[in-house]
């Protein structure tokens, strides 16, 4: 806030509100539909830990609160959530009041557009930038984009989308634990990419990287594991992007 990244109320940047209205007008022009702010997933970074970024960094991981949007199948996937992201990734160097958009696409390959995106300066260029449109329009007795010239793509679903997952538990220690978890992802169709586990005593702590799986899949696993008398608690869950 006293650098003027935040507002004076900061709950639209940290529960993400103003990245999902931001995502919903970038999906829009980037896929010629109507997406609108409320049918954005959204999760904010209140929920995130010191130790979560401790544990990412030894992973070779940073935390970003990402905004996504993706065409699949003709069906528009818009969501807002913290994510993990490999250290050498591009979006992983963006930081302070830089803002980045991240474009992907089957012809083009990866491109970034990186620059000041927070501040009283940057805010108000882009406003008197939007200003200086609508007067050019008025002038020219032109308009912008209409619902008109919009495809009628539907937004997918939340629980069909598909992602990565790292997990972290705290579980009993004892032999058979990690084998009665793992048996609750094969169930649900999940397959693990990565597992660790550390401590001793009475209690440990298991970790895991999933590979890409569906949503609505992965949080009936994490009601199942929750319901485990051998799971004490769920540490932490946070989405993988940027590897597969």
């Amino acid at each position: 806030q006293g650098l003027g990244f935040a507002e004076a109320d900061p709950t639209a940047d940290v529960d993400g509100y103003d990245a999902a209205a931001k995502c919903a007008i970038l999906a829009s022009v980037a896929f010629g539909a109507r997406v609108v702010a409320d049918e954005v997933y959204r999760e904010g970074i209140s929920e995130v830990t010191p130790q979560d970024f401790e544990d990412a960094a030894r992973l070779g991981y940073v935390i970003k609160l990402l905004a996504i949007a993706e065409l699949d199948d003709e069906e528009i996937s818009v969501r807002v959530h913290p994510s993990m992201i490999p250290v050498e990734h591009p979006l992983a160097a963006v930081r302070g009041g830089s803002n980045a958009v991240f474009v992907e696409g089957p012809k083009i390959g990866q491109l970034m557009f990186y620059g000041a995106g927070a501040g009283g300066d940057p805010t108000a260029t882009a406003v008197v930038g939007d200003l200086v449109s609508v007067a050019r329009n008025l002038l020219q007795g032109a308009r912008g984009p209409s619902s008109a010239s919009t495809n009628a793509r539907r937004v997918r679903p939340m629980d069909d989308t598909r992602d990565q997952y790292y997990l972290k538990l705290r579980v009993d220690d004892r032999p058979g634990v990690l084998a009665e978890i793992a048996d609750r992802f094969g169930r649900n169709g999940i397959s693990l990419e990565r597992v660790w586990q550390e401590g001793s005593g009475d209690e440990a702590t298991l970790s895991f990287i999933t590979h890409r799986a569906q949503e609505g899949a992965f949080q009936k696993t994490m009601q199942e594991l929750r319901e485990l008398d051998a799971v004490h608690a769920v540490a932490s869950v946070i989405r993988v992007e940027g590897e597969e």
